[in-house]
């Protein structure tokens, strides 16, 4: 079946606006269960009030172009957030798997706005750009601060570990 750009590009703002309800899901579930990491939790929480705020410009940009998100893609997706969160949970490293999801999962939305900007090249939208720009560089931030904690954080488990303190979130 043939598709316009439009057609592509809407798909593409709907299957982000529910990522980044994904993305809240899995790191609210993750903030409520930290307690060893509190720099973490604070970037966590930072990173929600962001993912928020690009849900509302995906929302924005959705309902400029006459469309809006898909309640079955935001359940099924937010409910796949909650899952890998409480995956990890009962693991005894649950911090050092959820940094390295975060880390994946930061990357997989990186390529999503990266997509959505061609997309929205391709179908003539020229100003979306703006806000899938903002969300990008969010996006890159907090990958970038992913990359950055990951030793720090390796290092604090292990020594908590090793100490026979509560290491694993």
């Amino acid at each position: 079946m043939q598709q316009s750009y439009q057609d592509l590009y809407l798909t593409g703002l709907v299957n982000a606006r529910a990522l980044e309800t994904q993305a809240i899901e899995l790191l609210s579930r993750q903030v409520d269960r930290i307690e060893s990491y509190p720099e973490i939790a604070d970037a966590l929480r930072r990173h929600i009030a962001e993912s928020e705020q690009q849900r509302v410009r995906l929302d924005t940009i959705l309902e400029s172009l006459g469309s809006s998100n898909s309640t079955i893609k935001d359940f099924v997706t937010g409910l796949m957030g909650n899952m890998a969160a409480l995956a990890h949970a009962p693991m005894q490293d649950e911090i050092l798997k959820n940094t390295l999801a975060n880390y994946a999962f930061e990357h997989f939305e990186i390529a999503s706005y990266k997509s959505l900007l061609v997309l929205a090249d391709l179908a003539g939208d020229a100003t979306a750009p703006t806000a899938l720009r903002q969300s990008l560089s969010e996006e890159e931030r907090m990958a970038q601060w992913c990359a950055d904690t990951l030793e720090p954080t390796v290092r604090k488990f292990a020594t908590l570990a090793a100490q026979g303190e509560k290491a694993g979130i």
